[in-house]
């Protein structure tokens, strides 16, 4: 696990520069740097040394030095990739996955990409015809960011290495501002900052004389087969599972896991006897603490199980570190706890397994249960009264009831947007200041709904989140706050074969009236109780809601509301509204207000990062 930054083209930069950009990612590759320069190149590294710890440096060479790799992530098939190019007579130096890949572009370009199992992000400059090819793994897993600037393609996986670059100004991408406070995170492409994007999951680029061409060279396709039986299903997603935690243990260091309540990452965890696992929680919601029910696992599982409670003070005391990290705004409260309990397993391991992605991949969202709960509501409403009640408790504030009429007065591409859905296009015109900006989020979605045309209703929301949710808010979160500690975060669900089983188990076998996920637990079930396969989805749970009820955190929550940036983006008696009406339990608005403050919260500390103002921490960044 590492990070990687460089930039090609004229230029006269100092070779100070590359080194400011790889050193701003120090946190993802703490043991070793390494850099290739010549006249119109450079290339930075940062390594967390995970396989082959003494010769695995980067960066990478193939025979004739033709072509420079640098590689962020994982390859677990590199093994067998290593045994069929040598029959095919390249030449090893080391003993790493990351030589793989150069090798297997010499030999096949960028079909190779097809070949891998693994996550990644990766650059390979071709010394001959002065040009890059860079790429980003099936899902997304590995980040990877670029921008033009000044006659320079720019790269890196971490938004705070493009920053350093010279000549880069920042300046906020309002459009983003107005998305994320739809959808709770910023919606990829774009960022925040104008003039960067991310590189979408499964697409590669190339990069030659001044010209950027993208393409896509792997989608996910679901093939639900409507006569599988459950028992098929289950064998099919337990053989591709066992399979995959079996390769994404390989390493040379010490692996463990995280552990929570729910049965992802217990079932991840079952492989690990006598190994570690790590948990978190909060006293102050017992709803909010897992720690007494992964102890249970632990305990039958045989596990040298960790665990930490975290107070309110303690979280909101690390909301300026966690904002440096993630680089951009995320009103995800997950992340913060991500946060801690990857600091807690830093301690002893540099490797865990979680739980991401198996939501996505079989159905494991309560949300999923919308098409077939909406089924008789619109069978007994005319679609234009459905539609009617929809426009109007838009305008209601967020009471029980209110989100149902919304999505179920509407067809589901103009209803779904994602797991988490915030702010409607009128809510965004009450509070911000420029309201001409706001737009109805669904827009964004239309693409992925038109290529799942044909599929339930359950396999498109599944679709759309896989494209959308999981990249903008759940891996971008794993990645960053378990780099913020130097540690490798590996997802068995995200594999390809695992993605295949999933794919093809038809929706009744995903959501039942009785469950989530069902013919997944079914296949879990046979490595834990029942007790434990069954239970419903708590989803990293933080009590946001009951802090911003305390005097202190509203007081805290209220200055931000209050200050400069708050004025420039927000209509401040609007969004003081919503924070009060909260605070005396007229509305439960605790989602929307966290997420106007993550947004100020992460303008002051990292946008205005040399401005001097109060919340960026130096010791952060040193």
């Amino acid at each position: 696990m590492c990070g990687i930054c460089g930039y090609i083209g004229d230029t006269g930069c100092d070779r100070a520069q590359i080194r400011r950009m790889a050193d701003r990612m120090a946190h993802r590759g703490p043991d070793s740097s390494g850099y290739f320069e010549e006249p119109g190149i450079h290339m930075g590294f940062r390594r967390l040394a995970i396989i082959d710890l003494q010769s695995g440096n980067q960066p990478v060479y193939n025979e004739d030095r033709s072509l420079v790799l640098t590689f962020n992530g994982e390859i677990y098939n590199y093994r067998e990739l290593r045994k069929i190019l040598l029959a095919r007579g390249h030449f090893f130096y080391t003993e790493s996955d990351s030589e793989v890949l150069v090798h297997a572009y010499e030999e096949w370009g960028e079909n190779m990409l097809r070949r891998l199992r693994g996550m990644f992000a990766f650059c390979i400059y071709d010394r001959r015809e002065k040009g890059l090819f860079l790429a980003r793994d099936f899902f997304g897993i590995k980040p990877l960011h670029y921008m033009e600037c000044g006659g320079h393609f720019v790269y890196g996986s971490e938004i705070k290495s493009l920053l350093e670059f010279s000549g880069f100004q920042r300046q906020l991408n309002e459009r983003t501002l107005e998305r994320y406070l739809s959808f709770q995170y910023p919606v990829p492409p774009e960022t925040f900052y104008r003039g960067i994007f991310c590189l979408p999951p499964a697409h590669c680029m190339r990069y030659r004389n001044g010209t950027l061409h993208i393409r896509r060279y792997w989608e996910p396709v679901f093939c639900p087969d409507e006569a599988m039986p459950l028992t098929e299903a289950a064998d099919r997603i337990e053989a591709a599972f066992e399979d995959s935690v079996k390769a994404h243990r390989v390493s040379d260091v010490e692996v463990g896991c995280f552990l929570s309540s729910g049965v992802d990452s217990s079932w991840a965890a079952s492989y690990f006897s006598g190994q570690k696992a790590f948990t978190v929680g909060f006293a102050e919601d017992s709803r909010c603490n897992e720690i007494d029910w992964a102890q249970k696992t632990a305990a039958e599982k045989n596990l040298e199980h960790t665990a930490r409670i975290i107070s309110g003070d303690e979280f909101f005391e690390s909301l300026p570190a966690v904002q440096y990290y993630m680089d951009q705004p995320l009103a995800d409260p997950a992340c913060v706890a991500l946060y801690f309990v990857s600091e807690l397993a830093s301690r002893q391991v540099k490797v865990v397994l979680s739980g991401e992605g198996a939501d996505e991949l079989f159905g494991g969202y309560r949300i999923y249960h919308m098409p077939d709960s909406n089924a008789g509501y619109q069978r007994l409403l005319p679609s234009g009264l459905r539609k009617f009640l929809g426009r109007a408790a838009g305008f209601l504030p967020d009471l029980p009831g209110r989100d149902f009429l919304i999505r179920a007065g509407r067809p589901l591409e103009e209803s779904f947007i994602g797991n988490a859905s915030m702010f409607t296009r009128q809510e965004k015109q009450k509070i911000l200041r420029n309201p001409e900006l706001a737009e109805d989020p669904w827009k964004l979605c239309r693409p992925y709904y038109r290529r799942s045309a044909g599929l339930d209703d359950v396999t498109r929301m599944q679709y759309l989140d896989l494209n959308l949710w999981m990249v903008g808010d759940i891996l971008l979160k794993a990645d960053r706050m378990s780099m913020a500690h130097s540690l490798e975060l590996r997802v068995p669900f995200l594999d390809l074969e695992v993605f295949r089983a999933a794919a093809s188990i038809p929706k009744k076998w995903k959501v039942t009236d009785a469950a989530t996920k069902y013919a997944m637990r079914a296949a879990a079930e046979r490595r834990l109780s029942q007790t434990t396969a069954e239970k419903p989805k708590l989803g990293f749970p933080v009590p946001i809601r009951t802090w911003l009820r305390e005097e202190q955190y509203y007081r805290m929550v209220r200055e931000e509301f209050t200050g400069p940036a708050a004025r420039e983006f927000f209509r401040i008696p609007e969004i003081l509204r919503l924070l009060d009406r909260h605070y005396r339990r007229k509305e439960d608005a605790g989602r929307k207000i966290w997420t106007i403050y993550m947004f100020l919260l992460w303008y002051r500390t990292c946008f205005e990062k040399n401005t001097g103002k109060p919340g960026w921490s130096k010791e952060i960044v040193s």
